[in-house]
């Protein structure tokens, strides 16, 4: 029987084949028709090159300086207690703006912010390489942590809005984790090379080149939205967010060479606690503000956020510890120092892109997260054994092997569980939570475990003196205890990470990136 319009009139047949008939003859219902998936970027790989590219270039400037540095004060004419600031004047501005950094993202454009970043980073590294005195390279190193801040989230949000199927986002985030994980690696044996055969300059001027290969091809393959229309940047919150970061980051940064009890230490700590309370009361209020709370909010994003800055924190250790003890007990030359931390840049990359990657689709990224902990831990464990006699490859090896496989487990599913599920309105400033977490991280970890380590070896040293014909072996040994102390609890706060993550990041893997399109 027909179907006819409302005035009797037959409504138009459209023709059946026999195709569409089912076996008796009948034709079947219509059958809804599902929007096709979104086309993906044809250049979304040379994309994911630039961004690794400058990924690459910020992650190593946090420790390619390391080795460079007794070179760096000899030629400058630096005294001992200004030195750290070649160190310290980076990581105060690249941590206490990295929130700042990431609301301009979002407001301005990804991609404009991260041209802008990449091309602030390059002068500020050229300046730094042609310093003519200490203040000047202090200053050019704020200016490269001033310019990452903006760099860094605006990367990390251009990598969550351009992959958002599964297996792809896995794959992409893979790369991502382990330059996170290995780039500090990766700026040890770069930085000996560098000093061991042409000078300490190099090490900064190295960045020229990197930034300019990223900026060739940041207009050809990066795609974004303009920025937001009509949205404001909250300075009430930028002020109190980014004054607490910076005076927990000095405060911390000053507590090795003053003690904790010091008024230059506890007051900055205070201070920054202080703001940062001020600082969370006013993003309840503002209408625009800088971190949005919903962000932190949700369990799985603040365990994911909590995983990762307890893994910086046990983590950042190994390399400082490590290059010591390679260079002052064991006698490595810089450019063997560096190659000797090959292993756990290894272990990350293959970590990161070759299980993490392939399982994360399939399974929960709590799993991966705490086994990866609970490898790292072991590592730690190993390093702990360690004495002023031991063999590289026998003691050494083994412990840079789990700890690279550990670290890629762990970085890998952070990233990409932290930043999944937010708007496109918000990548910026949640990517730039997750870079604020592991820069202050990386930071209190280097602080407190080197506090831990110095005042444990200065007991021993104490304890073993016996006269001056001893005195070099006991600083040694003294040395390597401390380093032991620390290690153990460095294994410890990796299992508090693991526990975190088992508990808190309780999801499975959603089947599509939550994240709008970047258009």
């Amino acid at each position: 029987m027909s179907k006819k319009r409302p005035g009797g009139e037959p409504l138009p047949s459209t023709p059946s084949t026999a195709a569409d008939r089912s076996p008796d003859g009948e034709v079947p219902a219509a059958t809804p028709v599902t929007a096709p998936a979104p086309t993906p970027d044809p250049k979304r790989w040379w994309a994911l090159a630039v961004i690794a590219l400058a990924q690459l270039m910020v992650i190593l400037d946090g420790t390619i300086v390391n080795i460079a540095l007794p070179s760096a004060q000899h030629a400058l004419g630096m005294s001992d207690a200004d030195r750290q600031w070649v160190i310290t004047a980076y990581t105060l501005a690249f941590g206490g703006l990295l929130l700042l950094g990431g609301r301009i993202a979002d407001l301005v454009g990804r991609k404009r912010t991260f041209v802008i970043g990449l091309a602030g980073f390059a002068a500020a590294s050229a300046l730094g390489g042609a310093a003519a005195g200490p203040g000047m390279l202090f200053a050019a190193r704020a200016l490269q942590g001033a310019f990452a801040a903006v760099l860094a989230p605006s990367a990390l949000s251009l990598l969550t809005t351009t992959f958002t199927e599964p297996k792809e986002r896995a794959r992409a985030f893979g790369v991502y984790g382990a330059l996170a994980g290995g780039g500090s690696a990766v700026g040890l044996i770069v930085g000996g090379l560098l000093t061991e055969y042409l000078n300490w300059r190099w090490s900064l001027y190295v960045n020229v080149p990197i930034a300019l290969a990223a900026l060739l091809g940041a207009p050809a393959f990066l795609r974004d939205r303009s920025g937001r229309q009509g949205g404001r940047l909250d300075v009430p919150g930028a002020l109190l967010g980014c004054g607490g970061l910076v005076a927990l980051v000095y405060g911390f940064s000053e507590a090795g060479p003053r003690g904790w009890t010091s008024p230059s230490v506890l007051s900055p700590l205070v201070a920054g606690v202080i703001l940062l309370a001020a600082f969370v009361w006013w993003q309840s209020r503002a209408a625009n503000p800088l971190l949005p709370l919903r962000i932190v909010k949700d369990r799985v994003r603040a365990g994911s956020l909590a995983t990762m800055g307890l893994a910086t924190i046990g983590m950042f250790g190994v390399f400082l510890f490590l290059t010591y003890y390679l260079q002052v007990v064991l006698g490595y030359p810089p450019v063997r120092t560096g190659l000797a931390f090959v292993p756990i840049s290894a272990g990350i990359a293959i970590g990161a892109t070759q299980i993490a990657a392939r399982l994360l689709p399939r399974t929960a990224p709590h799993i991966l997260m705490s086994s990866g902990m609970v490898l790292a831990a072991a590592g730690m464990v190993l390093l702990s054994s360690l004495t002023v006699h031991a063999q590289y490859l026998s003691h050494v090896l083994p412990a840079l092997l789990l700890l690279g496989l550990g670290m890629g487990l762990t970085f890998m599913p952070v990233y990409a569980t932290a930043t999944a599920g937010v708007p496109a309105q918000d990548a910026g400033v949640a990517s730039a939570a997750l870079n604020t977490i592991q820069q202050m991280g990386a930071s209190l970890g280097t602080v407190l475990l080197n506090t831990i380590a110095t005042g444990a070896a200065g007991r021993y040293v104490h304890a073993h003196a016996h006269g001056p014909a001893h005195s070099g072996a006991t600083l040694n040994e003294g040395m390597v205890h401390g380093f032991s102390v620390a290690y153990w609890c460095s294994a410890g706060v990796l299992l508090l990470a693991a526990l975190v993550a088992g508990l808190a990041v309780r999801h499975k893997t959603p089947k599509r990136a939550g994240n709008a399109s970047p258009a």
